[in-house]
């Protein structure tokens, strides 16, 4: 059963092309959740600590964002003990072990690799959607959709 207060996801993504791709996966996920968006890692955090904002869901995370990236995005959301439980999925191109390893020992909650074809990128889009939105019981106990 779906909830009529569908929380949003909170994405932070810089690439308007990346950004649609997204609102497309979520589309045909057919799932009820709305998008919101940051494109620097100042914005993402402004929007989760704003007095009075909607927790959302879980925050989609692009690593390689102008100002104040990803990485130390994801630091300051697993410092804050407000955010510290909140789910962040890093969707990045980078492949790198490196990153993979930090953001795992930052506190992410899962890592993902941005497929460079289309149709993959969407297809695992629809999968992280279905996942975190459609079986995943966040640590408020609340539904997610």
């Amino acid at each position: 059963m779906l909830s009529r207060t569908a929380r949003t996801v909170l994405v932070l993504e810089d690439s308007d092309e990346d950004f649609d791709t997204v609102q497309e996966a979520l589309d045909q996920a057919k799932l009820p959740n709305a998008l919101r968006r940051a494109t620097t890692g100042d914005s993402c955090l402004e929007l989760l600590q704003r007095s009075g904002a909607p927790r959302p869901a879980f925050v989609l995370l692009d690593l390689n964002t102008p100002g104040l990236d990803g990485r130390e995005a994801l630091r300051e959301i697993r410092a804050d003990d407000k955010l510290a439980s909140l789910p962040v999925v890093v969707l990045s191109s980078s492949s790198s072990p490196r990153d993979v390893d930090a953001c795992y020992r930052a506190g992410a909650s899962a890592y993902h690799v941005k497929p460079t074809r289309y149709s993959e990128h969407r297809e695992l889009l629809i999968g992280i959607f279905r996942y975190w939105l459609g079986s995943v019981v966040t640590p408020e106990g609340k539904p997610v959709i």
